[in-house]
């Protein structure tokens, strides 16, 4: 996954793409696109052996701003009003609602 990223050039270090057997180094930020949020990931620290899922945030720090995780959130709440496959199109009662609630969503932002 992380090498097919590479490949692809979705990923970066220090603002330069990166191939999949690029070394890193301490203070090297990493940059990638996941979820639909550009993440940026600074590495603090090598470890001698590899590591356990659970220690890795020891060796790097997340420096993703916040703004980007409330765009995560809309899109849950979008992804709840979609229709379920097979259902036919919208009728007009179904296209008023959607509309409405879309409505919502632009004047809690403007307040």
């Amino acid at each position: 996954m992380v090498t097919e990223a590479c490949k692809k050039n979705h990923v970066t270090v220090n603002g330069l793409v990166a191939k999949p057997s690029k070394e890193v180094f301490p203070t090297d930020k990493i940059t990638f696109r996941k979820d639909q949020i550009t993440q940026i990931i600074t590495v603090l620290d090598i470890p001698e052996n590899r590591v356990s899922a659970k220690l890795v945030d020891i060796y790097r720090r997340n420096d993703t701003p916040a703004e980007a995780y409330q765009h995560l959130e809309l899109l849950k709440l979008s992804k709840e009003h979609y229709r379920k496959n097979g259902t036919g199109r919208p009728t007009k009662k179904d296209r008023r609602d959607i509309d409405e609630f879309g409505n919502e969503i632009k004047t809690d932002e403007e307040d």
